[in-house]
């Protein structure tokens, strides 16, 4: 039976939990700034820190992909929407012990946030229909992702504000974190309201896997929709390691001293893809692919003038921040332009009866991507590479990719 109190409790659930997983980042990675400004840590130190924080969000998704899919088709999607917040909740609750215990604490405590997103993500989404009527499914999906992104761009500013406050002695860590573990609950109590939904107990975990298992092999028998599969795992491979990187790179480069002005690089970014994606909606039709190489082509350029911007503040550049900011934008511009196409061929070529499985392969290639972002980062750093070159190996590896995306026309038989 559809309620009509679940909606809307469900939307802001959702954005309070999204709010609460980039807050928490963002507080994490506040010590890490302060103790490169301080002397207590190398540059490579810096970024190998946010390297691997950044990526301990990605490592649940891979590992428990299948076995989150299975067990919300088969038990009522409110009850793993207010699982998945509570454990996010305990997991807040454990980075905060870091305080006395060290800073295992800390890493097992957001890699446990982790968990429970993995559990909530495909709950948030597949409540949907069986929370609204079919005509109004569109709509819905496209309110969940704007403020999924609005709550991505708040909680990155509000938690590196918060940061900022631990960083200048006006906040305490532990006071931070119960900041945390406050809209978790929120949400939680939010969840712990909405009516339940069915269970479904003749899905079984088995066949569940399998059948995961056998649509990622359909997918990439077919030569256009592997390469599609490819770019759109490129796109987060390069949202991934920006957003590592922009904290050593704003911070030694820049010379950005707080973490809300680190926050802000990411804002223009997210306001060109935004921007970008508004634009594709317009240039394109459904399939037309023809763009892809060339917008790619693009942000490798775009990405490569990032990695510039030191060396042309060596050779006398007058605003660099306003420079890098134009540049971030123009980035984020055609990165949507090459990632909007490629999500709605995706959709539209796909058999229409396992469109589910299809975006269930797609998360676990964009996750599969960002980890390997993260080792192909600590590599870069490893080897020496400072922020402005870890850019440099970016633009480098988009380049070589997007020249071997060459999209071969609509197969009639992915139709």
């Amino acid at each position: 039976m559809k309620t009509t109190r679940n909606y809307p409790l469900l939307l802001i659930s959702q954005f309070l939990g999204a709010l609460g997983d980039n807050v928490i980042l963002a507080i994490i990675l506040g010590p890490v700034m302060k103790s490169f400004a301080d002397g207590k840590i190398t540059s490579q130190e810096q970024s190998i820190a946010n390297i691997f924080y950044t990526s301990l969000l990605f490592v649940p998704y891979l590992l428990c992909a299948s076995l989150a899919g299975y067990v919300n088709d088969r038990f009522p999607k409110t009850r793993w929407l207010a699982l998945g917040n509570a454990v996010k909740l305990a997991g807040s609750a454990l980075a905060a012990l870091h305080v006395g215990a060290g800073e295992w604490a800390l890493a097992a405590g957001y890699f446990v946030v982790g968990v429970g997103a993995c559990f909530y993500s495909p709950a948030k989404y597949g409540i949907l229909p069986e929370i609204l009527p079919t005509e109004r499914l569109v709509k819905a999906n496209g309110t969940v992702e704007l403020l999924t992104l609005v709550a991505i761009l708040v909680g990155n500013i509000v938690g590196s504000m918060i940061a900022d406050g631990v960083n200048k002695g006006a906040l305490t860590s532990l006071a931070a974190y119960g900041i945390v573990c406050g809209i978790y609950a929120l949400s939680l109590g939010l969840n712990l309201f909405m009516a339940p939904t069915p269970a479904y107990p003749e899905v079984q975990f088995r066949g569940s896997t399998g059948h995961f298992f056998h649509n990622f092999a359909h997918l990439f028998s077919s030569a256009r929709l592997r390469r599609v599969l490819v770019g759109t795992g490129l796109f987060w491979i390069c949202g991934a390691l920006m957003k590592m990187n922009f904290q050593p790179w704003g911070q030694q480069v820049l010379k950005l001293e707080t973490m809300t002005q680190v926050a802000l690089l990411g804002l223009w970014l997210s306001l060109g893809v935004m921007d970008g994606s508004v634009l594709a909606g317009h240039l394109h039709q459904v399939g037309d692919l023809r763009s892809t190489r060339r917008y790619g082509a693009f942000l490798a350029v775009a990405i490569a003038l990032l990695g510039a911007v030191k060396w042309l503040i060596g050779a006398g550049l007058p605003w660099p921040r306003p420079f890098a900011i134009g540049v971030l934008i123009v980035a984020g511009l055609f990165a949507g332009l090459f990632l909007i196409p490629l999500n709605a061929a995706l959709q539209a070529e796909s058999h229409q009866d396992k469109l589910g499985k299809t975006i269930a392969t797609q998360n676990f290639i964009e996750n599969t991507a960002m980890l390997g972002a993260s080792v192909f980062a600590w590599i870069n750093v490893k080897q020496g590479f400072d922020p402005s070159q870890l850019f440099y190996c970016l633009a480098v590896l988009v380049t070589v990719v997007v020249a071997w995306l060459k999209i071969p026309e609509r197969e009639s038989s992915a139709s």
